[in-house]
């Protein structure tokens, strides 16, 4: 009997980044929450009361993977795709919100 893997074969070549300063490799096709989850596990954000959050349901919903990526804040982690260079940085505390929604 032939057994076909269902995990598709990682693509070639890696991508640099930075987190907090710090460098970072990534995969092209990755989506930035799985990056970040691959790199430590740790937090990728804390709530206003301190509680730390990382990427949760993977699709989305939950906007447990907020992160400032290359100056942008609040942006979904689990539904951006990593690119060479980007700059990303944990979101310490509440998010800030544009001049338009307060």
């Amino acid at each position: 009997m032939t057994r076909v893997s269902r995990f598709q074969p990682r693509p070639e070549g890696a991508l640099h980044l930075t987190l907090d300063g710090a460098p970072l490799r990534a995969h092209p096709g990755d989506s930035l929450a799985a990056a970040l989850l691959a790199h430590s596990g740790a937090a990728s954000r804390t709530t206003g009361r301190n509680t730390p959050r990382t990427a949760f349901c993977m699709m989305g919903v939950c906007f447990d993977c907020l992160v400032e990526v290359d100056g942008q804040p609040n942006v979904q982690a689990c539904m951006t795709e990593v690119r060479d260079g980007m700059a990303v940085r944990r979101q310490m505390g509440l998010r800030k919100l544009g001049a338009a929604d307060v």
